[in-house]
This record gives C-alpha cells, structure tokens and sequence, in this order.
C-alpha cells in the first residue's frame, strides 16, 4: 500500500498532511508510520511543511442561535411521558395523515439532496519542495495565496493558468500581484478534481500569445480535500 520509491513515499506523505488521501490509505499511512521511522518522519516533515496553512484559516463564530436549536432538537428527542390515549376523531386522523406525507416528502428531499462536495485544494511547490502556493476552489471560485514569496525579476510577472482534463491548452486567470494573493472565478471553465494549476514567468503585462510563454514556475493537481 506505501510506495516503496523515495518519490512516491515523499507523494503519499504530502497527501495524508494535506489530507487528500480516503479513510482506507490514511489508515495505511498511519499503521505505516508506527512501524516505519524514516516514513513518519517524511510525515512530520510535511506536518512543518504546511504548518503556515493554519495561519490562512479565518476564525468563525457559530451562527447566532445554533445552541439553541440543537437544544431544542435533543429536547423533542426526550421520550415523552406515556398518557392514555383516546380514540383518535375524524380530523386528528386526517391531520396524521397529512404529517405522514409531509414527513414522507421531506425524508426523500434528505435522501435525493445531493452531497455537499469538499473543497479542492492543491500545494504549489518550489524545485527544493517547500510549500510555496496554496490553491483553494470552492463554489466556482479559486483563491491563491503565497506561502513562501518567492522574488520575481523586474521586468517579469508571474501569471496563473488552468488545464482541465482533456484540454489542449491552458486557460489564464490572471496576472498575480505582488501581495500574493489573488482571488478569481472564471467565467469559461469550472475547477475541477484534477485540474492542472500552473504559475508561468511571463514578460510585463502577461503572455502576448494568451498561451504560456515562459518557464513553468510551480504546478499541482487540484484534488479534494478530506479530512484523515
């Protein structure tokens, strides 16, 4: 189940920290991990790698009444107490069975709503393998935030690009600018697992071809994110 080459032994270990890996290979991971010391330190390797990652994730509060909702349900779910019942009237018959539909319609609402799906999310690297871009797509839209800046020459600009699956060429999104972090929802394509993001060096004001013309900078693969 672990690779056993140095390549994709590092691979699998980046994946579990970012925790694009399913419940079955975490749990490889991690049975490997007790056994192998030089893989779980490629583990807490990439645990130090990402750490900055946690300095991206915005503090929320719960929405105002939540607390009480919940309260409330686990309530209604108290067994009540048990009373004589008396012979149910023409309209308490009728009434019950009008909840049973309603309560019949929303149980198939529950079953036919699709999934929320998870986020995508990908770690641009640099040629030392340090994190330096972290890609998120969410709702259509994809946000890119620098994570160790990299100096760019004067007269170049760093340009962000898409290639979905079974493209012929990427898409641009953008110029990124030099805070770092840059915000888009293209109108022509969709993120989508495996999609292709790279990060060209591109001459002032961004490809005059609107295909790539400099050197590839960093690459990955958007896949979605679930927990371990």
């Amino acid at each position: 189940m672990i690779p056993t080459d140095p390549a994709g032994r590092e691979a699998m270990a980046g994946e579990y920290v970012l925790g694009t890996l399913d419940a079955h290979e975490a749990h490889a991971v991690e049975r490997a991990m007790e056994a192998d010391p030089a893989f779980r330190a490629l583990v807490e390797a990439w645990q130090a790698r990402l750490a900055p990652l946690v300095a991206l994730a915005t503090p929320e509060s719960p929405p105002p009444g939540l607390w009480e909702r919940i309260e409330a349900v686990l309530d209604g779910a108290r067994p009540p107490v048990a009373a004589p019942m008396a012979k149910p009237s023409g309209f308490w018959r009728f009434w019950a069975f009008g909840a049973s539909a309603v309560a019949a319609g929303l149980a198939l609402f529950l079953v036919v709503r699709p999934v929320p799906q998870p986020p995508l999310m990908t770690v641009l690297l640099t040629q030392q393998d340090q994190p330096a871009w972290l890609v998120e797509a969410d709702g259509g839209a994809l946000r890119l935030a620098a994570l160790n800046p990299q100096p760019v020459p004067p007269d170049r600009v760093m340009q962000l690009w898409a290639l979905p699956q079974g493209a012929s060429a990427p898409t641009s999104l953008g110029l990124i600018p030099v805070a770092g972090r840059l915000t888009v929802t293209p109108s022509t394509i969709r993120p989508e697992p495996g999609m292709l993001i790279e990060i060209t060096l591109e001459p002032p004001g961004g490809s005059p071809t609107g295909r790539p013309t400099g050197p590839i900078l960093f690459i990955g693969r958007l896949l979605p994110a679930r927990g371990t």
